[in-house]
């Protein structure tokens, strides 16, 4: 696959640059910039094939190379990207077995967790889950304003923060991992044609379900929410 990236000697910005925002000296850009970049992979603004430089990233956000920089190195960790060395990074492609792989593994694991969560509700857990209600909403309206990378990581909040009511912590850090090697290629399509926000009002109903402690309802709909990764979040049509 041809090599593409933006102009760093002479500063200019290539036609890969990415819509990215300023953060000028604010704390935590590492962080940050990680979220916004592993939200760029997933979604699919960061491509295969295409090589990107911290510096021209850097220019991008309005910041130094450094924070972004580690930023990337924290992807490569999360094996989302490697590195060329001397030149910067590259998304991991992954194929359509991979992404199957990992879509069933996120069903089996999310799919008894969040139904046990329903299933064992009290009241420090509803009022646990209650607090999940602004993040479910936020995503249904960012799916609105077509704020992709904004969507995938309120998205990954939600439902890892859901799923920490199970108690387990190594359980999170696989299914973290597992949500950021997902590609939801289809996302900016279901935006444009407005059709996003039908699968993020799942998010407020997954609330409802587990605040009622209806477990047998909130596998199933956890089961086709899980779907859309390599439904119509991937590009395909869902019966």
């Amino acid at each position: 696959m041809k090599e593409t990236r933006g102009d760093t000697a002479t500063g200019r910005l290539g036609p890969d640059a990415l819509s990215l925002p300023q953060f000028g000296g604010r704390p935590n850009l590492r962080q940050e910039i990680a979220h916004i970049l592993r939200g760029a992979v997933i979604t699919g603004q960061m491509r295969p094939g295409v090589l990107y430089s911290a510096p021209t990233l850097a220019e991008q956000f309005g910041v130094s190379a450094t924070p972004v920089r580690e930023a990337m190195l924290d992807l490569a960790n999360e094996e989302l990207v490697t590195i060329v060395r001397n030149k910067g990074f590259r998304v991991k492609e992954l194929s359509d077995r991979d992404l199957d792989e990992i879509t069933s593994l996120r069903a089996l694991i999310e799919v008894p967790t969040v139904a046990e969560i329903a299933r064992a509700i009290n009241e420090p857990t509803r009022a646990a889950v209650e607090e999940l209600r602004p993040l479910a909403r936020e995503v249904e309206r960012l799916a609105e304003t077509g704020d992709l990378i904004g969507y995938v990581e309120v998205d990954r909040r939600f439902h890892l923060s859901l799923l920490a009511l199970a108690g387990n912590r190594h359980l999170i850090d696989v299914v973290g991992n597992l949500r950021a090697r997902s590609r939801l290629y289809g996302l900016q399509g279901l935006a444009e044609r407005g059709e996003l926000g039908r699968s993020a009002a799942e998010h407020e109903q997954i609330v409802d379900l587990v605040v009622a402690g209806d477990a047998p309802k909130v596998a199933e709909l956890m089961r086709r929410h899980i779907g859309h990764v390599r439904g119509s979040w991937a590009g395909y049509h869902e019966p």
